[in-house]
């Protein structure tokens, strides 16, 4: 019976996790599932899912419960002592039967994890290849044998009881009547272990958004749900991630993540401020051969000048695209912006591999242009 249950309900999480792989593109566009960043659980709405239930034919055929028959007659024909066709599931309702069924909807539990698998098997994202791991490390514990001495709390029961039992047999001290075995001191064993390092490979994500006049709350909510997948994604990859966020309109800084997503800002827009920031960012704080670095840069495309755009290019060839793992350039589209500055990366960093560059149109382009940046497993 339990083995059964146990097959039933892989079975129902099976179908669940079909259904939700169904509207992945929905949830992840919506939103509302930021909001619960940090929680090792989200519970995930899913429209329907069909319970087993009697379908009854509508063909008229013999069988129980069909011909003619009284109120209290048993199956038989025969009728049923005290039973006069009183309570017989007679009741008060009102209104009319009706013949649909009724739709389930159901609330499941999964973790970011979890998802994050299903959206790397629907956009089929493939494995990150790591670098950057030679220097960082961990300590860990790992049992590695037993050992006839050592601390209590290390004793290994099992094999303390196996040579207790064994020198009793051998002894003729073993009893089968009363099996009492009773270790002595030279029975016990104790677990050893040893210290090994386990390599790490960290990450850092350098956040950089364009907030000048022209990119408005639509654009910058495309950016921040945009921004948490491909946050969940590296994170189901790396042991350790590092956020840095920069903004800019003429100017670039440095801030945290809520003003990063709440700021308004306006004035002009020198997208070269952000990526001179973001060049020092990585030169003091990440040696290439420690870390996988992945910067995104999100702008609707209205460079201030087109000889800021050649400084633009200049700064991502010397100081960002030899040192990282991927650089990416997400353009959010504005009734306000030009969005020529795609065009021009395209023109003069056409072909470079470290290179990544996605338009994204609305809400419903976030699930393509994920695929656009994480699709090449850099």
């Amino acid at each position: 019976m339990g083995l059964r249950i146990h097959t039933d309900h892989h079975r129902f999480r099976a179908i669940v996790r079909g259904r939700i792989k169904q509207n992945l593109k929905d949830y992840i566009k919506s939103g509302d599932l930021i909001s619960k960043q940090g929680e090792k659980k989200l519970t995930i709405p899913i429209p329907r899912v069909e319970l087993p239930h009697f379908r009854f034919s509508d063909r008229a055929q013999g069988g129980v419960g069909q011909g003619p028959g009284q109120a209290g007659e048993s199956v038989s024909g025969q009728p049923q002592q005290g039973s006069q066709g009183q309570g017989q599931g007679q009741g008060q309702g009102k209104g009319k039967a009706g013949a649909d069924a009724s739709e389930h909807g159901v609330d499941v539990e999964v973790s970011l994890n979890e998802l994050a698998d299903m959206m790397g098997e629907e956009l089929k994202l493939p494995r990150i290849e790591k670098r950057g791991s030679k220097r960082l490390s961990s300590r860990s514990l790992k049992y590695s044998g037993v050992h006839t001495s050592g601390p209590e709390a290390l004793r290994h029961f099992k094999r303390s009881f196996k040579n207790a039992l064994r020198r009793q047999i051998a002894s003729g001290n073993y009893d089968p009547n009363n099996p009492v075995v009773v270790p002595v001191r030279e029975d016990m064993r104790y677990r050893s272990f040893k210290v090994v390092e386990k390599p790490q490979s960290n990450a850092v994500i350098i956040y950089m958004m364009d907030v000048s006049g022209s990119m408005g709350e639509e654009q910058k909510e495309i950016v921040r749900i945009e921004s948490f997948w491909i946050d969940t994604w590296l994170r189901r990859h790396y042991d350790g991630i590092e956020s840095r966020y920069i903004i800019h309109d003429a100017m670039a800084k440095e801030v945290d993540r809520h003003t990063f997503f709440h700021t308004r800002e306006s004035g002009g827009t020198m997208i070269s401020s952000a990526y001179r920031l973001c060049a020092e960012v990585i030169r003091q704080d990440y040696p290439r051969d420690e870390w996988n670095i992945y910067p995104f840069h999100f702008s609707d495309g209205d460079n201030w000048s087109v000889d800021d755009t050649r400084t633009c290019v200049g700064i991502l060839r010397e100081g960002i695209l030899p040192i990282v793992n991927q650089f990416s350039y997400g353009q959010v589209e504005s009734p306000y912006g030009s969005g020529q500055f795609i065009k021009d990366l395209r023109e003069h960093l056409h072909g470079h591999p470290a290179v990544s560059l996605s338009e994204i149109k609305d809400k419903d382009g976030i699930y393509a242009s994920i695929k656009d940046f994480l699709g090449r497993g850099r």
